[in-house]
């Protein structure tokens, strides 16, 4: 005997109350499933990169990685990369939204060190530049989301560090004051907000007298002074990936500083021509499969370096009186003799004369 199978297609809980319930719970899940799935999408590069890092983050070119050139064959190969057609929207200004005057003050010290080192002899417009590079790396998420972070990634590791200053010994040196004072004004008004939109959101840069490999896999969007500016080619360069938040949160510069001092460094050089210097107080100097150079700067080195003697130019030469004067930067001495003819004496006019 069989039952026959009655089914309301009207009201399906009524007759089978178990399955309409399962099926129920299936197509819910299915739901979840295809919206997962849409968010996923959403992840490439280009698109929406806020909504998750676990993206595939672009790798960040090796910094020591430099054509053994000339200087002069460097500026022609640079002059060969085109720059990258297309717009070129300038960054959204830098905001510091609510922060302490404590993070306010670290973030202006790291990001004065940075424009004094890498450009403190450049124009104001390429000390801007360095600036907005800096400030364009910390919205990015492939770097730290602090400007000291920014400054300071990679200056702890023996190879690796971002910006060369922090791992070649400069912030063993003191820094001039009036050309600090110039990068902390430049480092004040990016912090401000001001936007230097030559750059656009280039996140790198190199000096045009040296020839990096990686130069040429991005997209060269400025050349301001010694200066050329890269950002990078497809989504990862575009206004929408710059969607990091800045953590509100800046690291003590002083101790970063510190310990970029006090760990040695390896900085790998293209092989200068001629015999290779393999000895020096605290430096050691390694060639690398005959064609590269590493160069492992310790503290010692750095002593060496601040305790050697130094004699000016002029005090080792037979200068002149006009060399001496023109390497003082125009401060004249008491007992020098004046530029050109000597000038007449003035003679008292006679009594009662007009």
């Amino acid at each position: 005997m069989s039952t026959a199978l009655t089914f309301d297609l009207a009201r399906p809980w009524r007759t089978h109350p178990h399955e309409t319930v399962g099926l129920g719970m299936l197509a819910f899940t299915a739901a979840i499933a295809l919206a997962g799935a849409a968010a996923s999408s959403s992840l490439i590069p280009g698109r929406d990169v806020s909504r998750s890092k676990s993206a595939a983050l672009p790798a960040l070119p090796d910094v020591n990685a430099i054509r053994p050139v000339a200087p002069e064959a460097a500026v022609k190969i640079n002059n060969q990369i085109p720059f990258a057609t297309g717009p070129n929207p300038a960054a959204r200004p830098f905001n510091f939204a609510s922060a302490s005057t404590e993070t306010r003050e670290r973030a202006l010290e790291c990001l004065t060190s940075a424009i004094y080192y890498e450009a403190g002899q450049e124009s104001l417009e390429g000390q801007r530049g360095v600036a907005q590079v800096v400030l364009n790396r910390v919205r990015h998420p492939a770097f730290p989301a602090s400007v000291c972070g920014v400054v300071y990634q990679g200056s702890t590791r023996l190879t690796g560090c971002q910006f060369t200053f922090t791992c070649d010994g400069s912030l063993a040196h003191a820094p001039e004051t009036s050309a600090w004072n110039r990068a902390r004004s430049v480092a004040k008004a990016a912090l401000a907000g001001f936007v230097q939109p030559a750059v656009g959101n280039a996140t790198h840069y190199h000096a045009n007298y040296v020839a990096p490999y990686w130069a040429p896999t991005l997209a060269k969007t400025a050349a301001i002074g010694a200066h050329i500016f890269y950002r990078w080619s497809g989504g990862w360069g575009t206004p929408g990936a710059f969607a990091q938040h800045w953590s509100a949160r800046e690291s003590d510069p002083k101790a970063l500083r510190f310990a970029a001092i006090s760990v040695p460094h390896q900085v790998v050089l293209p092989k200068p021509e001629g015999p290779v210097m393999t000895k020096m107080a605290g430096v050691q100097i390694i060639e690398n499969n005959g064609k590269r150079v590493r160069v492992l700067f310790t503290p010692e080195a750095r002593k060496a370096a601040d305790d050697a003697k130094h004699v000016d130019y002029v005090e080792r030469v037979a200068a002149s009186d006009n060399l001496r004067w023109t390497l003082s930067a125009g401060v004249s001495q008491g007992d020098e003799k004046p530029f050109g003819a000597p000038v007449a004496a003035q003679v008292p006019a006679p009594a009662g004369a007009q």
